[in-house]
């Protein structure tokens, strides 16, 4: 009994959590490597970019709610997801149009762009608190649980439960739909087909007939969905704060390098592996630690290797040795 509870507190506070964050990291890395891999910048305004399209789907969220429509134990957010994706495309199809296509078409540096980018992230962070405020804001409803942990006990009799919160299977849901998608759309379509060959070769695709500028715009309301879903999931799982998502800009970097910036099965891997390596080594160990010991060598302490004020140093210091050793990533950061 006592291993089955160690399994069942190994999961609901590691397994399960990790699970759901790695899913938001994967959503956002993949948007960081479209941009890199098509457009050749690293897009530093991208953790704005989520909060933006959050942003949009909770004022229509909270609209929603004050007339009563609503999705009943889901929340209503997902019925207010298609319109934050629109109003975040919109933004960064003008961002694109009055930024950086200037730039495109002075054939500028990567390292111009990116400094660039670093001032739209200022812009988009600033006009974001100016609109939704710098406070936590609550947009979730429905039902809280798939499974509450006091329902899990009575169920198994064990001393453990297991809470399976619903933001988090939706969460995982909706990452493996969105990247389903994602990669039929690349491998399938037309277009798609037409976006992988400007990544692998900008100049044999242009000879080809493939229009750079509709390539552009392509890439851009799909980095939009993505960053929105992220954004969207995120806020409901923990919370929306604006500045928040500009600190996540760190472990979606550190997820896409890992896993090989310009790959896209390598920002999902990268993802999966911050977001494990931030729970894991955050995480007090000391409840599973007493269940899997004798009473003797039961620990006093809770047995963490960091505070989880910390967690983003998990992130910094795994992209620094990457960056040392293998910077290339675990994907050598393929094409498209």
């Amino acid at each position: 009994m006592d291993f089955l509870n160690a399994v069942i507190a190994l999961a609901n506070y590691v397994l399960i959590p990790a699970m759901s964050y790695g899913s938001q990291l994967a959503l956002g890395a993949l948007g960081v490597t479209l941009i890199y891999g098509i457009l050749r910048f690293s897009n530093f305004a991208h953790g704005d970019t989520m909060a933006f399209g959050a942003m949009v789907t909770i004022l229509v969220t909270w609209w929603m709610q004050s007339v009563g429509i609503g999705l009943g134990p889901l929340p209503t957010a997902l019925l207010a997801l298609p319109f934050g994706i629109l109003g975040c495309a919109m933004l960064v199809l003008a961002t694109d149009k009055l930024v950086y296509q200037f730039y495109r078409e002075q054939k500028a540096k990567p390292v111009i762009l990116v400094i660039v980018s670093m001032g739209v992230m200022f812009i988009m962070n600033g006009l974001v608190r100016f609109i939704i405020g710098p406070d936590d804001q609550n947009f979730s409803d429905g039902a809280r649980f798939i499974i509450s942990a006091r329902d899990f006990k009575r169920l198994t009799g064990l001393d453990e439960g297991l809470a399976i919160r619903t933001s988090q299977a939706i969460t995982v849901i909706t990452a493996i739909v969105v990247v389903a998608l994602l990669f039929w759309f690349l491998n399938r379509t037309r277009t798609g087909k037409s976006m992988r060959a400007y990544s692998d070769n900008e100049d044999l695709a242009l000879l080809s007939g493939i229009n750079p500028e509709r390539v552009v715009m392509y890439t851009w309301c799909i980095v939009a969905a993505l960053a929105t879903v992220a954004g969207v999931l995120y806020g409901l799982d923990k919370s929306f704060k604006p500045f928040t998502y500009f600190q996540l800009l760190l472990p979606i970097f550190a997820s896409a390098i890992v896993g090989g910036l310009g790959s896209p099965l390598g920002a999902i891997a990268g993802g999966f592996i911050i977001a494990f390596s931030e729970v894991t080594i955050t995480y007090a160990w000391k409840k599973i630690l007493v269940y899997l010991m004798p009473e003797p060598l039961e620990p006093d302490g809770l047995v963490q290797l960091l505070s989880t004020d910390y967690k983003f140093a998990v992130s910094f210091v795994i992209l620094l040795i990457v960056l040392l050793f293998r910077p290339t990533g675990i994907f050598r950061g393929k094409a498209l």
